[in-house]
């Protein structure tokens, strides 16, 4: 529960910015530089406007760092399973997505590590009656699938608030936040007391992402201290 339990946040990297042509190639560079998940956005152009990958891809996906699988997809009950078959360890779902998340969460049962995911217009008490069921809150800073965007600066309170429904409920529920995180602003987001922080563009700008990531993992250590 919060980061009162962890010195530093864990990295979740994201992937879909990365060179498709050579994935073999940048999810190895990944293995060798440690963030703890590779992260893997599903959008459906519905829920969100982009497309991307489905559980082929996903399942096709050869890498030793566990498979961390942030569904943005509209109705997601039906479908939740064929990730897990995938092999996705983690695999969160927007709470906007469906009328009922409670069923999805009951579906999924022990088979994967649950998360929720809140967009930045939904009021954080939406997760209050679900953290029994969730092993993961993750809060967005941006609006999925819209490129361009910044951090949102009530993100924090945000987090916070969360933070403080999570340590109500007694559970270990870890907290992330996903969207914004730059290698400029890493340090400061790690100090908002999150368990968990997706980045993505920030490893995969075109440069040296093993460089980028030990930079971003530089930056969430001193601000978790």
């Amino acid at each position: 529960m919060g980061n009162a339990q962890r010195a530093d946040p864990l990295l979740s990297v994201g992937i879909i910015t990365a060179d498709w042509l050579h994935m073999g190639d940048e999810l190895a560079r990944l293995e060798a530089a440690g963030p703890d998940f590779v992260h893997i956005d599903v959008m459906d152009g519905c829920f969100c406007p982009q497309l991307t990958v489905g559980p082929p891809v996903i399942g096709a996906l050869r890498t030793t760092l566990k498979k961390d699988v942030h569904l943005m997809i509209d109705e997601p009950l039906e479908k939740v399973h064929a990730y897990v078959e995938a092999g996705a360890d983690l695999l969160t779902f927007h709470v906007e997505a469906t009328q009922n998340p409670r069923r999805v969460l009951q579906a999924l049962g022990t088979s994967v590590k649950r998360g929720i995911a809140l967009n930045p217009g939904t009021p954080v008490t939406a997760v209050e009656p679900l953290l029994d069921d969730v092993e993961l809150v993750l809060v967005l800073a941006v609006y999925p699938g819209l490129r361009g965007q910044r951090f949102a600066p009530e993100t924090e309170r945000r987090l916070g608030a969360v933070n403080e429904l999570i340590d109500r409920s007694g559970r270990a529920v870890l907290l992330g936040v996903d969207g914004g995180v730059t290698r400029e602003n890493v340090h400061s987001v790690a100090a908002m007391g999150v368990d968990l922080i997706v980045a993505g563009s920030a490893v995969f700008d075109g440069g040296d992402a093993a460089a980028n990531l030990r930079q971003m993992r530089a930056g969430v250590a001193s601000g978790a201290r």
